[in-house]
């Protein structure tokens, strides 16, 4: 395709959603941001839920705002993993999916396994022990009326899909994250499904990304002003576009995915299944072009966003993110850290009740460490935590898959974080790439393209094109000396 096609690559995160126009030519990719609003779990009566509806009536706001500044030859949709609605017989959604934060799985990783011990789950699925992943969610709702009425279980991108195109399938990137995807096969485990008590006929049919889904419905080409457009399955988990966004120009690199969380990992052409993976708590997902992403989910910038979101609603003048990284750059390094994966920090909490500053002083307290008391200090500790968790992963990665990494790529909005860069830097002793913070926006563009003919034959030409119309920015390692710290005591000190 020698003309340039410029599609609506849509990023949904947990806490906000953007609708780009993404421009790729032979030598373009031009991303400019058309529409973008906010996103939440919504709390009702002790259940945290996805206003669904909310998030797809603002999706075809930036399609339609895409149309209306230019031609719109394609569409994709990526967003965060593991959550998903059901759909009765009719295709009609059987209540507001809920959000991965709630607690309806507290107990269930055990529940699941008296059928199914945990090797034989990692055997499979080779996945993360994390009790939010779809498996455990729909465990939890064995015997209610939603999942007996269900025909059909849509993750939350392709029921975007569905409700644009009327089609019903799952994009195999997202389904590697529910526990119920065999890793090996790449086809759902049925079986497994079975063992467990779920209904496997609720299992849509899997499709890879690049696959054409289909021209959007009439109301849908009424509401955006066009019509025949068509919809395209990219990686539709955010991570697996963002890894298609790295700018990689060779194979010993590693990847951060930084956002609300930190998908912390390498790129492999096979899963790691061995019993030291398992034991490790890594993660191997499907990525785009049959690769493997072989991560490790870390909290990630939630647990800051959660913090300023408590200072703020206490009305603390001096506490706006740029503030607090100012200050957080002259605080001490290392002072304190805590384990930042720690599962208490999953969750939410109130200005007044279980707020996320006060657990962080809690952790502290508990490893016996220097309680940070301010906004800078709580900053500091967090970021301090983050870097070595980065570290602590990425060489664990580098052990288990048998890989040396010269560098990392750090992409998504943590990029953005000057500061969060150059510690990480300093942690792993290895430069680090910063950028682009929209890697996933970049991700499902490039896909779209060359579903619809670019000459983008794999990924490797598709790096390159970012490389050649974006700007990183690289952050070497200071040394102990310079950063001010001591990676290593840090390190030892979690233990």
């Amino acid at each position: 395709m020698s003309e340039p096609v410029r599609v609506a690559a849509v990023d949904l995160g947990a806490t906000s959603g953007r609708v780009m126009a993404c421009r790729v030519g032979a030598r373009t990719l031009h991303l400019e941001e058309l529409h973008r609003f906010g996103n939440g779990a919504v709390p009702v009566r002790g259940s945290l839920y996805w206003d669904v509806l909310g998030i797809h009536r603002e999706v075809l706001v930036g399609i339609r705002e895409v149309a209306r500044t230019g031609a719109l030859h394609g569409i994709g949709i990526d967003s965060w993993a593991v959550d998903y609605g059901l759909l009765d017989r009719d295709g009609r959604l059987l209540g507001n999916p809920r959000s991965h934060r709630d607690s309806r799985t507290d107990g269930v990783p055990a529940q699941v396994r008296e059928s199914v011990s945990d090797a034989e789950l990692y055997d499979v699925t080779g996945l993360q022990q994390l009790p939010f992943n779809t498996v455990y969610q729909l465990v939890s709702e064995v015997g209610t009326p939603a999942l007996e009425s269900a025909e059909r279980l849509l993750l939350l991108p392709d029921l975007l899909t569905y409700w644009l195109t009327g089609e019903v399938g799952a994009e195999r990137t997202n389904a590697s994250t529910t526990g119920l995807y065999d890793v090996r096969t790449r086809e759902w485990s049925l079986d497994l499904a079975k063992r467990i008590g779920l209904p496997w006929s609720v299992l849509p049919p899997l499709r890879e990304p690049g696959t054409v889904v289909g021209p959007v419905v009439d109301e849908v080409a009424e509401y955006v002003g066009t019509a025949g457009v068509p919809v395209i399955s990219v990686g539709s988990h955010d991570t697996a576009s963002a890894v298609v966004g790295v700018p990689a120009d060779e194979g010993s690199f590693a990847y951060i995915s930084s956002g609300t969380w930190s998908l912390v990992g390498l790129e492999l052409e096979s899963p790691v299944l061995t019993s030291e993976a398992r034991e490790a708590d890594f993660t191997n997902e499907s990525g785009v072009d049959g690769t493997i992403r072989f991560l490790k989910n870390v909290m990630g910038l939630w647990v800051l966003s959660e913090s300023v979101r408590t200072w703020a609603d206490k009305r603390l003048s001096d506490v706006t993110l740029p503030a607090l990284l100012a200050g957080a750059e002259t605080a001490p390094a290392l002072r304190t850290v805590v384990d930042i994966n720690d599962p208490r920090l999953l969750t939410p909490g109130t200005v007044s009740t279980n707020s996320m500053p006060a657990r962080i002083q809690e952790l502290a307290r508990e490893a016996g460490e220097p309680i940070p008391r301010t906004p800078v200090a709580i900053t500091r500790t967090i970021l301090d935590s983050l870097a070595l968790a980065y570290r602590r992963n990425i060489r664990l990665a580098a052990s288990l898959a048998g890989r040396d990494v010269d560098v990392v790529h750090l992409v998504g909005g943590g990029s953005q974080n000057a500061l969060l860069c150059q510690l990480t830097a300093d942690a792993l002793g290895v430069p680090v790439l910063a950028g682009p913070a929209e890697a996933a926006a970049l991700g499902n563009g490039l896909v779209q393209a060359r579903a619809l003919g670019a000459d983008l034959p794999d990924l490797a030409a598709m790096r390159a094109l970012i490389r050649r119309t974006h700007d990183v920015r690289r952050f070497e390692p200071r040394g102990d000396a310079a950063s001010g710290g001591d990676w290593d005591a840090a390190a030892s000190r979690l233990g």
